[in-house]
């Protein structure tokens, strides 16, 4: 499997791939997020409920079937503006996160700020996780992947970069987190101390 060999630019996207969308059509999709997060607020992400939205925004149900396609859709779509700003942070923020510091300083940040973030929005993330194999397709995901990949060709790492990349966003799927945290009782200190054992083995740096 080959992986980028030249310079790469990686855009920053939303984590649903969501096209471009008429003024008016954004604004409503705008309006239904925001009834859906207030719910979310009040209730937990695990009751959301799309003829919940509909009520909240006075709308019929089926405008957001029609708008997010299902529950996981709607789910996602509110993860865009946190992933969003993830995204920021790794691409263009400042170092050791951003660009500014070496590629292996850039992989032992990136971890532990995943970790944190996901986190941050556990109930949300844990909510959309009904459909894995749909959550690992859309480009938030794709996006990290590139990333992770990038980095480690520049650490100097060898060997399938892409399936390294892969195993290393393994590491930091949010339900087997939460399950550290919650049922195993595992420390965010132990698992980002985890996290830099495994990036130091990647790279050689740890045997």
């Amino acid at each position: 499997m080959s992986t980028p060999t030249g310079p790469v630019r990686i855009d920053v996207e939303p984590v649903t791939g969501e096209p471009r969308l008429r003024a008016d059509a954004a604004r409503n999709r705008a309006r239904l997020l925001e009834a859906a997060a207030l719910l979310v607020d009040e209730h937990g992400a695990a009751n959301l409920t799309m003829d919940a939205v509909a009520s909240a925004a006075c709308v019929g149900k089926g405008t957001v079937f029609r708008r997010f396609g299902d529950r996981t859709g709607l789910l996602l779509a509110l993860l865009d503006r946190s992933e969003e700003r993830l995204q920021a942070a790794y691409l263009t923020g400042p170092p050791p996160l951003g660009p500014g510091a070496g590629a292996a300083e850039r992989l032992h940040a990136f971890g532990p700020a995943v970790l944190r973030h996901e986190h941050g929005y556990r109930d949300l993330y844990l909510a959309a996780e009904t459909d894995p194999d749909r959550r690992y397709a859309v480009p938030g995901q794709r996006l990290r992947q590139t990333h992770l990949v990038v980095l480690l060709r520049e650490a100097g790492a060898g060997g399938d970069l892409t399936l390294h990349a892969v195993t290393l966003m393994g590491y930091l799927e949010i339900g087997l987190v939460n399950h550290l945290r919650t049922t195993r009782g595992m420390s965010q200190k132990r698992l980002e101390a985890g996290w830099h054992d495994l990036v130091g083995r990647l790279l050689g740096t740890i045997r």
